[in-house]
């Protein structure tokens, strides 16, 4: 049976969990929990040097990186399809993604900095903002960035979105990408991974804690 090394509380191992629910992919959960330390043992490092979750090992075959893990689990297991044929559409989907990565995960730690102090952080408000506008321009009036169905853009986005939505990015000027947000978060998939309040203000303060410990180490150097 495929495993997937994760923990419940990472935005980024959370894209391959709700993918493995909505292709209904049997699978064994392996807990990785980086407060402890986890990733850092031996036992992980031999499946990823890099020290990330996820990771997914089925049979002889480990794969890191969250794209990567998804592009698998689409070629490997092919109904429900996650991901359109169109090249026009894939690239769409691709681009979404990408966008999701770069652009706004990258905004976490800004984020939770920003929560924590009475200032807010325009710059970082004005390029979520522009990852938005974008996301709606995709989105257009379609249901879902794949159209009608549930996609690995979704997914990609959808992991993010629910996440910075609780760290206080508000949608009301992307009415579009709100409504999407609300279909989205609706589904058994994202129902079954979404943390709780308690666990989420855990992750949030050790996320936070992590930055500050960053930020002083650079201070130093």
């Amino acid at each position: 049976m495929l495993k997937f090394y994760y923990h419940p509380l990472s935005p980024i191992a959370r894209r391959v969990w709700i993918a493995l629910l909505e292709k209904e992919i049997p699978f064994e959960a392996v807990i990785v929990n980086p407060k402890e330390g986890e990733q850092l043992k031996p036992e992980f490092l031999s499946l990823n040097p890099f020290h990330h979750i996820p990771v997914v090992v089925d049979g002889e075959l480990r794969i890191l990186e969250s794209l990567a893990i998804l592009d698998y689990l689409e070629a490997k297991y092919t109904s429900p399809s996650l991901m359109p044929q169109e090249p026009t559409k894939i690239a769409k989907m691709r681009m979404v993604q990408m966008v999701t990565t770069n652009e706004l995960i990258t905004k976490i730690p800004a984020l939770l900095i920003a929560s924590n102090s009475p200032k807010s952080d325009e710059a970082t408000s004005k390029h979520i903002a522009t990852a938005l506008d974008f996301l709606s321009e995709q989105l257009g009036d379609s249901a879902y960035f794949g159209g009608n169905y549930l996609s690995l853009a979704d997914i990609t986005a959808g992991a993010a979105l629910s996440l910075l939505v609780r760290l206080g990015v508000e949608l009301k000027e992307h009415p579009a990408i709100a409504a999407w947000h609300e279909r989205i978060i609706a589904r058994d998939s994202w129902q079954q991974t979404e943390p709780d309040d308690d666990s989420f203000k855990i992750w949030k303060k050790w996320v936070s804690l992590v930055i500050k410990r960053r930020q002083q180490q650079m201070a130093r150097t």
